[in-house]
Parts: structure tokens; sequence; C-alpha cells
């Protein structure tokens, strides 16, 4: 029985990339069952493309194959990899960073390069700039159905050559407890940080408490206010800010019917800081 495969790009739907890629998956077996991940990464964002495999990898069964392919270097020399993660699921893609968030939070248990002379598209050799296509989504495709295990897919690599993105963990240091702006919850502009619940409860935190929140990019204040902490968006009048628990058990920040993100230009990643201290 074919197992799930996953798919992840930037390529959007605008054209036929996504459909190119189904089709080549289809042809390599007809019962695998396809099903996209998002294909809305925005354009060569590997930082949002690792954030999406960890909110997504493992409420799906073992043995499923995530392709994903946010690829700025496609024709240069870096490695195009798959790994079985600690959660035993398989994902596929360029050597970037786009493992980073597996690789910290859920952890990597072997990797291996892909050997192109066995696991490439048929007659595509010509090509160099649709590797999507022409190498991940036939390597899953056969991976998923079962026509080449895991172990023959290319060499094994040491993990520590997986490519990293720089990544904070969060922190409390004298009552401010630190992280980063991980992602957005793009539809709605909330911003959602890498500081999980517990962390955030050390602080002595109870419902309805004042919460001082400050957000930085580098060096550079962009926002700073006291704000509400509260379960849901119904804690507070349409238009005032908010922190709250999101469904990933992480601290969020949002507008109340507003996004928080568009209102004061937030952005994601390691260089993006939040800051919160108990006002109460």
């Amino acid at each position: 029985m074919s197992h799930a495969l996953v798919l992840q790009s930037d390529f959007g739907l605008s054209d036929g990339a996504v459909n190119a890629m189904n089709g080549v998956a289809y042809s390599v077996d007809a019962s695998i069952p396809i099903f996209d991940l998002t294909h809305d990464i925005p354009p060569y964002d590997i930082w949002e493309a690792s954030y999406r495999l960890l909110q997504t990898v493992t409420y799906w069964p073992e043995t499923t194959v995530f392709v994903s392919v946010v690829d700025p270097g496609v024709g240069s020399d870096r490695k195009s990899v798959v790994i079985k993660t600690d959660s035993n699921h398989y994902i596929i893609t360029p050597d970037n960073g786009t493992l980073t968030h597996i690789n910290q939070k859920i952890g990597i248990k072997e990797a291996r390069i892909i050997d192109e002379k066995i696991n490439r598209l048929p007659k595509s050799g010509a090509s160099h700039t649709f590797h999507g296509r022409d190498i991940y989504a036939y390597t899953g495709a056969r991976l998923a159905a079962g026509k080449i295990p895991f172990e023959e897919i290319g060499p094994e690599i040491s993990l520590d050559e997986i490519v990293n993105l720089s990544f904070y963990e969060a922190s409390i240091d004298d009552g401010l407890l630190t992280g980063i702006i991980d992602i957005l919850d793009i539809r709605f502009g909330n911003i959602w940080t890498n500081i999980d619940r517990e962390l955030f409860l050390q602080l002595g935190i109870d419902y309805g408490d004042t919460i001082e929140v400050t957000i930085k990019t580098g060096t550079r204040k962009v926002y700073k206010n006291l704000m509400t902490y509260g379960r849901s968006f119904a804690d507070i009048s349409v238009g005032e800010p908010l922190v709250y628990i999101n469904s990933l058990d992480n601290l969020a920040v949002a507008l109340n019917q507003g996004s928080f993100a568009k209102a004061y230009n937030i952005g994601t990643g390691s260089n993006w800081s939040i800051s919160v201290r108990n006002r109460a």
C-alpha cells in the first residue's frame, strides 16, 4: 500500500508547476494519495518553509513522505536530501535550511543525499531549473509507493552536515521572557512566537493579567505596549490587542478582527524578537 505524499512549495497555483509535480507522482504510481501542504510560501522564503513543516508533519501518520521545494539555489552545488525524522516521517528537500525547525524541535534520525543518477525523472537530464518536478516529486513518489527504500535513495551523510538557519530558543532572564517571531498566521495577521505555554506560565500569569510586550527587529524597537492575556478573542473588544496561546501551544499576539502584523509591519525569523513581562 502506498503512503501519503504531501507537497509544499513557493510555486503558487497560477501556472502548471504544481500540477506537473502531481502528474509525475501519479505517473510513478496512480494509487499514491497526494496532498498539498501549501504552495503559497513567499518566494525564496526558506524560513517559512521550515516552519510550515514543523506546523504540519506530526499530525500525519508515520512514514508519510513530505516534499518541500523552496529552492533559490536550484542548479547550484547545494545538496538534495531525504531525511527520516525522529517521528518516523520522511522529508525530501534541498539542503538549504528548510529542515531547521524539524531538526530543532522534532529531531532527525538519518539523512541521505539523493543520488540523481537513479532518482531523476527519465528524459529530464537536460533540465536544471525544476528539481521540484524532476527529482523531488519523482523521488518522493517512488519512496511513498515503496518502489525504492529509504536506504537506497543515496549515501548517508552526517547529521552535522545538514544546513541550519540561525535559531534561538526562548528564555527567561530576571522576569523578562524573550523569544523570536517564528511565523505569521497569514490570513488573520496574528504573530506566532516560539515561546511555549509552559515557559510563559513560569511568569506567574493568569487570564486577564496585563502583559508588557516589546518587539524588535535586530536592535530596533518597532512596538511596545501593554495588553491583556486572554483565552480567546472574545475576551477583548474589537480592535484591541491580545496575548493568547495558539493552536500549537505557543504564545501569540493578535488584534481582535484586525491584522497585528500589518498594523505594525511585523516580520518573521530569528532577527525578529519578542519580549514579554508580567505587569499585573
